[in-house]
């Protein structure tokens, strides 16, 4: 897949995997539709932008759900079309199952989950029209298999595992592509804004996002997977070998999992 000239919209774009990624598709030819919750946010990462022109900024908050579907048409009449969504905005969760309370269970599924699926409906049918398109998530290693601290986050990314894989089958037939990004650690600030129990930033980053990839290399391995047509684009390092051991050998990797420290 060549980029030039495609229309990509990213959410969560003002920061982290998004504002590098939609660097990356802007480097490649493409326009980009940034969306994030924060407007202030996006007109600093427009600035910073290598085509300012073509960093094109969508305040859209995944957890006003009721304001999507019309921020959807909207865009779409500005822009005739969308070739590539990428779904990255979401809202991680620093707490322990019983001090989780169920407004947070809520809020974290309300924006990584609903927000995301509500976004993907709105512009499915523009694509089916225009002939194909292409749907991307990005999820975590922790959608793929639980860890301390992050029931609420973790149970999310597993329902966009389950949505994302039934988009696919049942819609290839009309050209639409779906793939997951599954991401490891990544430098990012994802930590930093996760919610603790009595709802608050948890304001530390992880020592495994310390020492993770960074951002400009995790949006490299992200369009390279784009363009191979990858179902699963795994983003990281050694760490993504936890999916294979979860998979293949399922009591080695809960061994493991146990041994690992929770933050």
């Amino acid at each position: 897949m060549r980029f030039k000239d495609k229309i990509v919209w990213i959410t969560g774009a003002s920061s982290g995997i998004g504002e590098a990624t939609a660097f990356a598709f802007i480097e490649q030819g493409a326009t980009v539709i940034a969306s994030s919750s924060s407007a202030e946010k996006l007109e600093i990462s427009k600035a910073k932008a290598p085509k300012p022109e073509q960093f094109n900024t969508v305040p859209l908050d995944l957890g006003q759900a009721d304001t999507i579907e019309s921020i959807v048409k909207q865009t779409l009449e500005q822009f005739g079309r969308v070739d590539i969504l990428i779904n990255n905005a979401g809202i991680s969760q620093r707490s322990l199952v019983l001090d989780t309370p169920i407004t947070n269970d809520r809020k974290v599924m309300e924006i990584d989950y609903f927000g995301t699926i509500i976004l993907t409906k709105a512009i499915l049918p523009q694509m089916i029209r225009q002939g194909g398109g292409h749907i991307l998530c990005t999820s975590s290693i922790v959608g793929v298999f639980g860890f301390p601290l992050r029931s609420a986050y973790s149970a999310a990314k597993h329902a966009l595992h389950g949505f994302f894989e039934s988009l696919r089958l049942e819609y290839y037939k009309q050209n639409i592509k779906v793939g997951i990004i599954i991401g490891g650690r990544i430098n990012t600030a994802i930590s930093m804004n996760a919610i603790t129990s009595d709802g608050s930033a948890y304001g530390k980053l992880d020592d495994g996002q310390k020492n993770g990839i960074n951002s400009e290399k995790a949006a490299r391995q992200i369009l390279r997977g784009i363009r191979k047509n990858k179902r699963e684009i795994r983003v990281g390092g050694k760490e993504l070998l936890m999916v294979t051991l979860k998979r293949r050998f399922p009591r080695l990797h809960f061994f493991m999992a146990k041994r690992v420290k929770a933050t």
